[in-house]
């Protein structure tokens, strides 16, 4: 194989209802008569809480048959195992922000020693950040704080109550110490700069190579919409990100990122469509017909 694509989740490749709006003009998915077009790919809480449409579903698929699809995505090993994803089981999966390798379901202890010894080599503690970080914050905009895999944080917040300038000063304080805050949605993430999801990609890929299953040329594809996905995106062959999301916010661009046209769960199957024309044909080539 020559190909390895590395997709972030949330709002790239599934959606929550409240994710799901597209822009003016757009098909209205979460119109009654669109219901059948939807698969559920998570339960929480017994309730459904994530889907992709049935034509993403097939191309995932038909990806993963063709391909390396490896999901890469900033949730704990707890909330990316609730998740059916179509083309499953997954040989690798990428999770916690790169903090977590998953191989055939199981984190790899390795890896994450790795990373724990480069977290402590050039960052501060997590504690020494959750103390500073609890001297900033307080019960009126915020709705729960979170430690994830004993390797970040991250805030649910009311953004119309958040202080103006929160994250971007609480980003300038972490940045000294070898962390980093940003946004996503209502989530405030502090995050060490050792852990990231590009590390883990390259970590992944490397793997196969020596294994055989790609070969030493393999180039790499991503997708993802959040800030925490702007390394790797930066990082891979070629990338892709939605039109919607905190990059979209930021205005973020990069010479070898395209952009979608649609938004919302539409922009979740443009994402597959980029991806299926070049894993069929390549760089440069008539793009192949869609496998819908």
């Amino acid at each position: 194989m020559t190909t390895l694509i590395a997709t972030d989740l949330d709002r790239t490749m599934i959606y929550s209802r409240s994710a799901m709006e597209l822009a003016a003009g757009e098909k209205d998915v979460t119109d009654p008569a669109a219901q059948d077009d939807l698969l559920c790919v998570e339960v929480y809480d017994g309730k459904p809480l994530s889907y992709v449409t049935t034509a993403a579903e097939s191309m995932l698929r038909r990806l993963a048959d063709t391909t390396v699809v490896v999901p890469t995505t900033t949730r704990t090993v707890a909330q990316f195992q609730r998740i059916e994803l179509p083309g499953a089981p997954w040989r690798y999966a990428i999770t916690t922000n790169g903090g977590n390798i998953l191989v055939d379901g199981v984190p790899d202890e390795g890896w994450r020693s790795d990373v724990d010894a480069a977290i402590a080599a050039g960052a501060a503690s997590l504690s020494e950040i959750g103390d500073e970080l609890a001297r900033r914050v307080d019960d009126s905009w915020v709705r729960s704080s979170r430690i994830a895999d004993e390797l970040f944080s991250y805030l649910v917040v009311d953004v119309d109550a958040m202080p103006t300038g929160f994250v971007e000063d609480w980003d300038a304080w972490c940045s000294d110490r070898g962390w980093g805050a940003s946004r996503q949605g209502r989530k405030v993430y502090t995050m060490p700069k050792a852990v990231c999801k590009s590390r883990a990609v390259a970590e992944v890929r490397a793997r196969l190579v020596k294994d055989g299953v790609l070969e030493q040329g393999t180039s790499v594809l991503a997708a993802g919409d959040g800030a925490l996905d702007a390394a790797m995106l930066s990082k891979a062959d070629a990338a892709i990100r939605p039109r919607h999301g905190e990059l979209e916010a930021l205005d973020w661009q990069h010479p070898s990122v395209a952009v979608t046209d649609s938004s919302g769960i539409a922009a979740g199957e443009e994402i597959l469509r980029w991806f299926w024309d070049r894993v069929e044909c390549g760089a440069g080539s008539t793009p192949a017909a869609s496998p819908l």
